[in-house]
């Protein structure tokens, strides 16, 4: 009977064990996914213009396409090449995640310079009528999305190691990037699906219902255009910030500590000045700073990456890999 006794305790005590873990690993993930933060607002107000100008019976399948291409990135490609990087080059990860806030902040730069320039005028006939281009461009836009959907993806995942304890082990590691990946594609492809279907669903209730539930679906159907366009915003602002804050805080590390010095003492400042709710002061104030340093590093790669970057992609790296590009004929 004692023996027996002993056994159950055994069996509660490793049962608290597992059950301390997965509230650790649970703990680590939602921490990991906030962190990314930035990137995961920015997918979700990037991905429903994919589905731009398609029949709406075709606008979910697309989000669908879309979200598993994204697991794909997240679960097959990108979380085996960060639990390799967390084992055998844990040195590069800082560089890899500035080398992602980089692409943060010149992708947030290039939005805002596009509101001054005419620039994406091509867009608008690039996709006026697509429905009448069939399966072709779908595959087409799907393929783009899911591309796009990579980089950010990557920073995602990168953001999310580097939050990570470098003491757990492999498969720690492993259960909290498939979590984070996961939930992020779960909540960013859901609530795309629920945008793009808005409409639908507000002129449905407008003109199949009435009072209470036509006057609702009329609010829908005015109210979406505003949304879209602060998401926009909301998602630009925020991947400024988020690059922003991991090149300050990677410079930090790296040894140069004028900036994140500078962004800390006008932050501490701040919450002295508002002793009523001094964490808001100071997160406020260092968003801010994080986002303006981000808005001028952007700015400042847009030429680089138009005169150096795109061309030497175009007339050297893509020449190369069609050189060594099997011939199919």
């Amino acid at each position: 009977m004692s023996g027996l006794i002993a056994l159950l305790d055994d069996v509660a005590s490793i049962s608290k064990v597992a059950a301390a873990s997965i509230d650790d690993v649970a703990g680590q993930a939602a921490k990991a996914g906030a962190k990314a933060a930035g990137a995961v607002i920015d997918d979700a107000a990037v991905t429903p213009k994919y589905v731009h100008g398609f029949k709406a019976d075709r606008e979910l399948p697309i989000v669908w396409k879309i979200a598993k291409g994204s697991i794909f990135n997240k679960l097959v490609i990108l979380l085996p090449v960060a639990l390799l990087l967390s084992v055998f080059a844990p040195w590069a990860i800082p560089p890899l995640l500035m080398l992602g806030g980089a692409y943060l902040c010149y992708e947030g730069a290039h939005k805002v310079a596009s509101l001054f320039h005419a620039s994406d005028a091509h867009d608008s006939k690039t996709h006026t009528h697509p429905e009448t281009e069939g399966a072709a461009l779908e595959e087409q836009r799907v393929a783009g999305a899911i591309k796009t959907d990579f980089i950010l993806s990557a920073e995602i995942m990168t953001i999310a190691l580097s939050t990570i304890p470098a003491a757990d082990s492999v498969l720690t590691k492993a259960l909290i990037l498939a979590i984070v990946a996961i939930g992020i594609t779960v909540a960013v492809y859901g609530f795309v699906a629920i945008i793009v279907k808005a409409d639908d669903v507000g002129v449905h209730l407008a003109t199949e219902r009435g009072g209470v539930l036509a006057a609702i679906g009329r609010g829908i159907v005015k109210i979406m255009p505003g949304f879209m366009t602060t998401l926009t915003v909301v998602g630009t602002a925020a991947m400024i910030w988020v690059g922003g804050q991991i090149i300050v805080h990677g410079l930090h590390e790296m040894g140069w500590h004028a900036p994140y010095d500078m962004v800390h003492h006008l932050a501490e400042g701040a919450a002295q000045a508002l002793p009523q709710a001094p964490g808001l002061a100071a997160w406020f104030v260092t968003a801010f700073c994080d986002g303006v340093l981000g808005l001028i590093l952007g700015l400042i790669l847009l030429p680089v990456v138009h005169h150096v970057v795109n061309p030497v992609i175009s007339n050297v790296v893509k020449p190369a890999i069609a050189k060594f590009r099997p011939d199919t004929n």
